[in-house]
């Protein structure tokens, strides 16, 4: 399968076809807000979002800045060739409940030590995620959990047809 051609990036645009493989892990200098059940599950300045070519950037909270009991332990786990092994979460908010909606690294491989005590969300499963007030688009798929932002421009894989790239 042919890769799809990059899409140039305007001002203040980044492309997710200049992010590291191996990826790589940033701060995030903005606030990132979660909600579900219409109330906030997460609300930090601690975030850290992970690069990796072609995906949109996955953002990684800090658990300690979840609301108490929104993460429920899940079960199941799956591996990442560069992060190591993933478990997951439920995640809860005012009566609701989001199946498998979370993961994290609890011992992340060599170079993934910030994820640690981090976790993830699938922003397709909750009501909002907000990056600095601007509300993200869920990455097609889900497989990935990436956040899109008006700042990032793709394509982006993870949607139907697009694994062989």
């Amino acid at each position: 399968m042919r890769r799809p051609q990059r899409i140039e990036p305007g001002p203040d645009q980044e492309s997710v076809w200049d992010y590291p493989r191996p990826p790589a892990v940033e701060a995030v200098a903005k606030r990132v807000v979660v909600r579900l059940g219409g109330v906030v599950v997460a609300d930090t300045t601690d975030a850290v979002r992970v690069l990796e070519t072609s995906h949109p950037p996955v953002y990684y909270l800090p658990v300690a800045d979840l609301a108490e009991g929104a993460l429920v332990p899940a079960e199941g786990s799956s591996m990442c060739e560069f992060k190591g092994r993933a478990r997951y979460f439920d995640v809860r908010g005012g009566g609701v409940v989001a199946p498998r909606a979370a993961w994290n690294y609890p011992s992340p491989e060599p170079g993934y030590e910030q994820l640690r005590d981090r976790v993830a969300i699938y922003p397709s499963a909750m009501d909002s995620c907000e990056v600095g007030g601007e509300v993200v688009q869920a990455q097609e798929g889900d497989f990935y959990g990436g956040w899109i932002t008006s700042d990032i421009v793709g394509p982006f894989k993870g949607g139907a047809g697009t694994f062989g790239w």
